[in-house]
């Protein structure tokens, strides 16, 4: 809704930028590093949470620092971080995604031993051992998990915030369900090939097949990952239900990352629900603090001309330090009430 000067300000009843709109199950939160993704990844789940809404926080950045900012241990698997009484909680996970790779590795080995004679167990060990550390084995498991935490909101959430890495691992993460889910399919029909071969062989020699369970076994988790990573690639994509929001400090370099990763989700067709603009300086706190808002004013104003469509939340720089919940809920706050109207800074 415009305002009458034509900024595109909202009011607190509006659910501010779409981040309380309960249509929203998936919401991605990235930038450059170090601007305070997992801050405001965080405080916008409290904020859901005192709404009602069920809502896992999922970091998917290696350098975790989700635990450390709620002062609790977080691991692979959701544990509860807050909770309130209007029935919402917050949860949280750390993705491990040496765990994940561990376990993966582990079922195919064991598809692999049923299907391969005694003496080729060794060598096949061996293949998997390499595939452990092979290129893209990090960021497919990474990408497994994130694909099986999306899957909790059709019963276990109602929202799940995925806090990102620095923005050019998100961007690779983010274009791999579409590769992957091809990738699996080529591997389908390369079996489809293979086992039509087979059958013809057979009706030539004779032979008794060998291995059909674990062969159907094989093609059934191979369907099951297709579906998954695409599933996947239709809920990321889907902007009524998933979003995508750009944390950034008014400064030189993360602007222009900014608009980079915009330009880019824009590309692979991933909606852009908002951008932050974090620690904004205040103007009546000294000289050097007003001297600094007007460099941010001026690079505010460049990312309203480059992306007028994109509504920009500016969060205040806050007093303190920012970990425990106590903290968190401070900033949720003004993520309700301070940054209720997005704004073009005055020239």
């Amino acid at each position: 809704m415009a305002s009458a000067d034509g900024d595109a300000a909202l009011t607190a009843g509006s659910d501010v930028m779409l981040l309380m709109d309960e249509r929203r199950r998936i919401l991605f939160v990235g930038g450059k590093g170090g601007v305070g993704k997992t801050s405001l990844a965080s405080a916008i789940a409290l904020a859901r949470s005192r709404r009602g809404a069920r809502v896992l926080v999922v970091s998917t950045d290696p350098a975790h620092n989700l635990g450390h900012l709620w002062e609790r241990d977080v691991e692979d698997e959701p544990v509860r971080l807050a909770e309130n009484s209007s029935g919402g909680c917050v949860d949280g996970m750390e993705i491990d995604p040496e765990r994940t790779i561990a376990r993966h590795l582990a079922a195919v080995e064991q598809t692999m031993i049923r299907m391969l004679p005694e003496r080729q167990h060794a060598q096949a060990r061996e293949h998997l051992e390499r595939a452990r550390v092979a290129p893209g084995s990090h960021e497919s498991a990474v990408l497994e998990r994130i694909a099986e935490a999306a899957e909790l909101i059709d019963g276990d959430y109602d929202l799940v915030i995925f806090d990102t890495a620095p923005s050019g691992h998100t961007l690779r993460l983010l274009a791999l369900p579409g590769q992957l889910a091809g990738w699996t399919d080529t591997l389908l029909r390369n079996r489809d090939r293979s086992e039509r071969f087979s059958a013809a062989m057979r009706g030539l020699t004779g032979r008794v097949e060998q291995g059909s369970s674990s062969e159907a076994e094989l093609r059934r988790t191979l369907r099951l990952r297709r579906a998954r990573f695409e599933n996947l690639q239709r809920a990321i994509t889907d902007a009524e239900t998933c979003g995508f929001v750009v944390v950034f400090t008014a400064e030189a370099l993360p602007v222009a990352e900014t608009l980079e990763v915009v330009e880019s989700l824009n590309g692979m067709h991933v909606d852009v629900a908002a951008l932050i603009a974090n620690r904004r300086s205040p103007n009546d706190a000294g000289d050097l603090l007003r001297a600094r808002r007007d460099v941010e004013d001026r690079h505010l104003r460049a990312v309203h001309a480059a992306l007028p469509e994109i509504p920009v939340i500016e969060v205040p720089l806050v007093a303190g330090e920012l970990t425990g919940v106590e903290a968190l809920g401070v900033l949720a706050e003004l993520l309700q009430q301070e940054i209720v109207r997005p704004r073009t800074p005055q020239s």
